[in-house]
């Protein structure tokens, strides 16, 4: 049953966020906003909502390790199985930007901040504001370079005739989704590791990393089908320095986290490994079928160590 609350809880969740995102561009190009600000906002709160969403309510219920695990556990599925997935069914992924000298710094930075802020086991207020300071420093970068954003944008969307009435009653709906599935999410979360006798380590890291991770999954899948490389690659790096920044940073804030380093290590070296194994490949530009196995072959290691 629990299982059953879960994945209902995930799909409000998720299909909330896309709600909330979705009308708050339709009310931004109501007031001709800039397609940046737009897209920037696409960025930082898009697919990261779920996270966002799922982390501020366990540091609420006071359940750190939900947490700090969902954000370590999406980081390392959005490199290790959402990439692998896509470099796995891709034919010809080739993307013309420089990912390497242009980008690969938003990639080590958020993890090595992460590293010396955890050192001491926790993730103060104080940490929190550092850690919102570096989604706000990622917004600067993304101001220096619109075509990174241009492309998120729905001109469908823009086109589209505006309704105050509509809008707003989606927005509410929307949040009500979000925060509910939330708050179910988690209990349903910390039940399942009850039942099993896993930690909840192991579950956000596992589990609720993998429901809050499906909006990277489908933006990064689609657009690798349709030939756009950047987009699918782009998606997964905004998307990571949003969960180091945005997400803990905002969790911070509610309740300082708490982590055990010596539990924890592993997973935390992973969450290193493939970030630099991620780097490795944008520099060597090795967008091919054996770079996704060997993604998804680490996947699959972190998933087997979390079950010994």
């Amino acid at each position: 049953m629990d299982f059953l609350i879960f994945a209902a809880a995930v799909g409000l969740l998720v299909y909330g966020a896309e709600i909330v995102i979705k009308e708050s561009e339709r009310i931004a190009f109501h007031f001709n906003i800039s397609s940046f600000v737009i897209g920037a906002s696409l960025v930082a709160f898009g697919t990261s909502l779920p996270e966002l969403a799922a982390s501020v309510q366990a540091s609420y219920d006071g359940k750190s390790d939900i947490a700090v695990s969902n954000v370590l556990g999406s980081v390392i599925l959005n490199i290790a199985i959402i990439l692998g997935i896509v470099f796995v069914i891709s034919k010809n992924l080739m993307p013309k930007r420089d990912l390497f000298n242009l980008d690969s710094a938003w990639i080590f930075i958020p993890v090595g901040l992460f590293v010396l802020i955890v050192f001491d086991g926790t993730i103060s207020r104080v940490d929190g504001v550092i850690l919102l300071a570096l989604m706000a420093a990622y917004l600067v970068f993304l101001a220096q370079d619109s075509n990174l954003i241009e492309e998120e944008i729905d001109e469908e969307l823009k086109s589209s005739k505006f309704n105050w009435l509509k809008t707003v009653v989606l927005l509410f709906i929307g949040f009500v989704l979000v925060i509910k599935g939330a708050e179910f999410t988690v209990d349903s979360a910390s039940s399942i590791a009850r039942t099993f006798g896993v930690s909840e380590w192991i579950i956000g890291l596992l589990l609720l990393a993998f429901g809050t991770s499906l909006p990277e999954l489908v933006v990064s899948v689609k657009a690798a089908l349709n030939g756009n490389a950047e987009m699918s690659i782009g998606n997964i790096i905004g998307s990571n320095v949003a969960n180091f920044s945005m997400v803990l940073g905002t969790a911070s804030l509610v309740n300082p986290l708490t982590l055990n380093l010596q539990a924890t290590m592993f997973d935390i070296a992973a969450t290193i490994v493939v970030s630099f194994i991620f780097i490795f490949v944008l520099a060597n530009r090795l967008y091919n079928r054996s770079t996704g196995i060997i993604f998804l072959s680490v996947a699959l290691l972190v998933i087997t160590n979390a079950f010994k």
